[in-house]
């Protein structure tokens, strides 16, 4: 049954109503049969967000347990990156950045601990929305420039078309931090089992990453893993569709892929825009901040695009294997001492089990790096009161429960 063909002619809180009455029908099988708790990954940090502000896990019926994951490309940016960003800005370099990127730490103790505190001590760092209006300033004069280049499938393009396009400025250099979706999602799935993990069973694949790589390449989820997976919209509504159809496919034991934001996303993606990245970036092995090395799942510039790669034309080293261990999300020599992050990004611990959470870190003062991004589970719970939200889920699941009884 496809749950949001039913739903589709009714309001919107209908929708909410009837998605959430199938999810506990579906749920109730499962309890029969000893499958409760049923453990949910909503991989992009948008889908946090909207979890979050619209309270949909205070709607969830017990059962469901709904968890972050690695979707928030400053959480995972390696602390060695942006130092060496702040080495270039400091040593003369004009730097480049997105917003939410402004403020990452890096893992030094040592000041200026982000591009931020470096523009603070008379660095010249340049917030931009694009690559594109980096490349419109940098023509205004010959000064070396980088740009820190952080983002997943979704911004690849962006820097990807005019690099092939020869719309860039060789003053303009490109530190590459992209990273690659779906080996991550590989490789946390691999580390729940391979620390016993109460196992994720159902994924909710980023929507805004999907316009681009396509439904097909998340098809291993469910073949090769048996989780059941659906790509979400970014509505309430969509999530509460998504987790009800997730559900659905475990309670009925046919874990499939579904589509609920094909509104949007298509089988195959886009394929121009694959192709242009496919022509100016390869895959390399790359590391994830306080999660590990992961096999084929970053962007490196190709040999004939050298001339813009700052890795090749500053003498840089992206960081390698050894600071990276495999599962060693808790300790990891890439965080802040005590710091959680690499644990909240992987939907292992809750902000609220992190001992820096609203205490020494904050959004105006970041000890780690998930306080930083508005896509950064920590800043979320932070600004829009996860943890309260959560609370009043459960008090009002416990209360339906006595009513019940």
């Amino acid at each position: 049954m496809d749950i949001e063909k039913l739903l589709k002619h009714l309001g919107s809180e209908r929708v909410v109503s009837v998605a959430l009455e199938l999810t506990r029908e579906y749920l109730d099988k499962l309890r029969s049969r000893g499958e409760i708790p049923v453990k949910i990954m909503n991989f992009c940090g948008t889908h946090e967000w909207t979890a979050v502000r619209f309270g949909v896990r205070s709607l969830l019926p017990e059962g469901v347990e709904l968890v972050a994951g690695p979707g928030c490309p400053v959480c995972v940016t390696p602390g060695v990156v942006i130092e060496q960003a702040v080495k270039l800005a400091l040593d003369g370099v004009r730097v480049y950045t997105f917003g939410d990127a402004f403020k990452a730490p890096t893992t030094s103790p040592k000041p200026p601990r982000s591009l931020a505190e470096a523009r603070a001590q008379g660095a010249d760092v340049r917030v931009v929305y694009s690559f594109l209006d980096a490349i419109q300033d940098v023509k205004k004069d010959s000064r070396e420039s980088v740009f820190l280049g952080i983002g997943f499938e979704t911004t690849a393009p962006s820097y990807a078309i005019p690099l092939h396009k020869l719309k860039v400025p060789l003053n303009l250099k490109l530190l590459s931090a992209l990273r690659l979706t779906p080996p991550i999602m590989r490789y946390t799935v691999k580390l729940y089992r391979e620390r016993g993990l109460l196992p994720i069973r159902g994924v909710i694949a980023p929507g805004h990453v999907s316009t681009v790589i396509g439904v097909s390449v998340w098809e291993f989820l469910p073949k090769e893993f048996g989780i059941a997976t659906a790509i979400s919209g970014f509505d309430g509504v969509d999530l509460l569709i998504s987790i009800a159809e997730i559900v659905r496919m475990i309670a009925e034991e046919s874990p499939g892929l579904y589509n609920e934001y094909r509104r949007v996303v298509r089988w195959e993606g886009n394929p121009q825009a694959k192709t242009y990245i496919n022509e100016v970036f390869e895959e390399v092995d790359s590391a994830w901040r306080g999660i590990g090395y992961v096999s084929r799942s970053g962007l490196k510039l190709r040999e004939k695009f050298r001339e813009f790669d700052a890795y090749e034309q500053y003498g840089l080293r992206p960081p390698g294997p050894e600071r990276y261990v495999l599962t060693t999300a808790a300790g990891s020599p890439d965080l802040p001492p005590a710091c959680r992050c690499g644990e909240v990004v992987l939907g292992i611990a809750k902000p609220t089990q992190c001992p820096m959470f609203m205490t020494v870190c904050t959004p105006g003062n970041p000890y780690g790096p998930c306080m930083v991004s508005q896509e950064g589970t920590c800043y979320i719970w932070y600004k829009y009161g996860g943890a309260r939200i959560e609370l009043l889920g459960r008090m009002s699941r416990e209360m339906s429960l006595q009513r019940d009884v």
